[in-house]
């Protein structure tokens, strides 16, 4: 089978977000299908969406208000993350809410008798939250909660009075609280001494509970409950592996979340009733975004897979078949090509065994050595999934072999996993990486002399240490809008989410010596193979300055490296002919240093 362009695979779309109307009649949700993120609807019985919404930037997200037909949307300008809120009328047209450009809103949901909504932003503070809440029809808006850290609503409690909110102390670690929107005082409900996160949280009918997923005290999320009056904490269902995405149904009688059982999705059903479990078939993939429709009949869902990009789906839950309900990623052009990878172990230097994720290009001979695209993730609290990917499954049908680890320091794999990477101890995850390349070289098939490295934010800089640490290593690199000084970008990033960073990352104060021991930016001569930089000159998470003053000392040098600068991107590359740019660039990279155009047949 012959190799075809990039634009094919960023031409298959994806779906996200679905909600239920109140009346059950319509799906609305997200999909890219024309470019951009925009709203569209699917009606019962229809075999094809409609879409609502025809905005110039990309739409973030969409629910509706109450158990009004009103919806709200969240949209940011450039890519820049400031999303502001909006409301989206039958017609298409929007309503400014949160018209204030220069600041970030976070939807916290509405109360419920859909007159008010909740949010929070960093208008009084760059570095700091509040909590707000907004009148639907007159825009009226209260700032209901003002102190110095990161809060946000999460959920207006059914007495209208009350909202369940979040201080967040880390990317790993939260408390979850109750506001008294009247005096403003809060009832923390989540004491806890170790590293804890508590999310997805829903009430029970009476409004006395709280179900929510939380790894208090254990390795793995699992499902707990909260007692809102003592504030004690009992489990629910506790697995070896983390559940997610917890929802719901509308009359509290049924949660519905997925198992992660490493890196693949299995859904479960629990009746809260007879406190029975119930499961349904999906292949290799993610199940995320669950809603129960209003009369608790059906589940819709995202799935997204290797061999199933993301689209909508909808579980029976009489019968429990899914049923797939939108079709927005098919292409007949793509999907006879599309590989599902293996699941692969290898031990690092400590003995620590590493999961990975193996793509194997299609007819490709036993006896031939394969050039090789290792692609980490970013986070580095992440973890990479085997969902669809266009421009992995583009390398693919250009002869690579792909694989993503994921690394000490990747969640998924307990808590003590997540933190064997955090500060001092940052370069034990990229030496997993040389590990992971011996595999290749006598497992793998590999060709030793064609292994690139590629990787974007977090995965970024891993790149980029690979390529000063261990330089031999590699015969090619792309770097994606990657962290080449952890000083520079904690220097530079935005105010708020530095203090999140320095749990993980360190201080300056603290650890700068550290950082300017291991920075790529300081190990510039130690690069020897070819380099390929993408950046957003929008981006706000790592300023795209992390970019250009490698760039500048590799040109300085005469290294080979390559530089592309989106004006009109941020920390996402989410406009179609960017993608085109940015993903055809690395292909005819790769091709220029490993040599797979000509072994190939490559066509465009």
């Amino acid at each position: 089978m012959k190799s075809i362009g990039i634009k094919p695979f960023l031409h298959v779309r994806t779906a996200r977000n679905p909600v239920y109307s109140p009346d059950g009649e319509v799906i609305s949700f997200l999909t890219d299908y024309t470019g951009l993120p925009q709203v569209w609807d699917i009606k019962k019985g229809d075999s094809w969406p409609t879409q609502c919404s025809f905005t110039e930037d990309r739409i973030m997200f969409v629910e509706y208000i109450g158990k009004t037909s009103k919806r709200i949307v969240g949209m940011d300008h450039g890519v820049n993350e400031k999303q502001q809120l909006f409301l989206l009328s039958d017609g298409g047209d929007i309503m400014p809410l949160t018209d204030s450009p220069d600041h970030i809103h976070h939807y916290g949901g509405s109360s419920p008798d859909g007159e008010w909504i909740a949010w929070s932003s960093n208008r009084r503070n760059p570095s700091y939250f509040d909590i707000y809440i907004q009148n639907i029809e007159t825009y009226e808006t209260r700032q209901v909660f003002s102190e110095n850290g990161t809060f946000s609503a999460l959920k207006w409690h059914p007495n209208g009075v009350t909202l369940l909110i979040q201080k967040t102390n880390s990317n790993l670690d939260n408390d979850l609280g109750l506001l008294d929107i009247q005096t403003g005082s809060v009832t923390w409900i989540t004491p806890h001494k170790d590293e804890a996160h508590f999310s997805s949280p829903h009430f029970s009918a009476d409004g006395k509970k709280l179900y929510v997923l939380s790894n208090r005290g254990r390795e793995f999320t699992g499902l707990g409950v909260i007692d809102l009056i003592s504030k004690d904490f009992s489990w629910v269902d506790q697995r070896n592996w983390d559940i997610e995405g917890l929802a719901m149904s509308k009359d509290q009688t049924m949660l519905a979340y997925s198992v992660n059982e490493g890196g693949i999705s299995k859904g479960i059903i629990l009746d809260l009733e007879h406190y029975t479990y119930s499961t349904w078939d999906t292949p290799m993939g993610t199940i995320s975004d669950l809603a129960f429709s209003p009369d608790h009949s059906k589940l819709a869902y995202v799935f997204n897979g290797a061999k199933y990009p993301s689209d909508i789906w909808e579980l029976d839950l009489h019968t429990m078949r899914a049923e797939r309900v939108t079709f927005v990623s098919h292409s007949a052009t793509v999907n006879d090509r599309l590989i599902e990878p293996e699941l692969i172990h290898f031990s690092s230097f400590d003995d620590l065994e590493i999961p990975a994720f193996y793509y194997l290009p299609k007819n490709k001979a036993v006896s031939c050595k394969i050039p090789v695209v290792v692609f980490v993730h970013g986070g580095p609290e992440s973890q990479i999934r085997p969902v669809y990917n266009p421009f992995l499954q583009y390398f693919l049908n250009r002869g690579y072999a792909v694989c993503t680890p994921n690394v000490r320091g990747s969640t998924g794999y307990g808590k003590t996993y997540s933190h064997l990477d955090d500060v001092r101890k940052r370069m034990d995850s990229v030496r997993d990486l040389t590990y992971l390349v011996e595999w290749l070289k006598k497992e793998g098939n590999a060709d030793p002399e064609q292994i690139a490295i590629m990787g974007r934010s977090y995965g970024g800089f891993m790149v980029l240490a690979a390529i000063t640490h261990f330089p031999k290593l590699w015969s090619a690199a792309i770097d994606i809008v990657g962290i080449s000084s952890f000083r520079t970008f904690l220097e530079n990033t935005s105010p708020w989410r530095r203090k999140l960073r320095e749990a993980e990352y360190g201080s300056i104060e603290k650890d700068g010596d550290f950082f300017d021991e291991i920075d790529p930016l300081h190990r510039i001569d130690a690069i020897q193979c070819p380099l390929l930089v993408l950046h957003g000159a929008n981006d706000p998470r790592v300023p795209i300055e992390e970019a250009e003053q490698i760039v500048d000392k590799l040109k300085q040098r005469n290294h080979p490296v390559e530089y592309i600068r989106f004006e009109d991107e941020g920390h996402f590359f989410v406009k179609l002919k960017n993608n085109i740019t940015a993903y055809t660039a690395v292909a005819d990279f790769l091709d220029q240093y490993m040599g797979a155009k000509q072994a190939n047949g490559h066509t465009d």
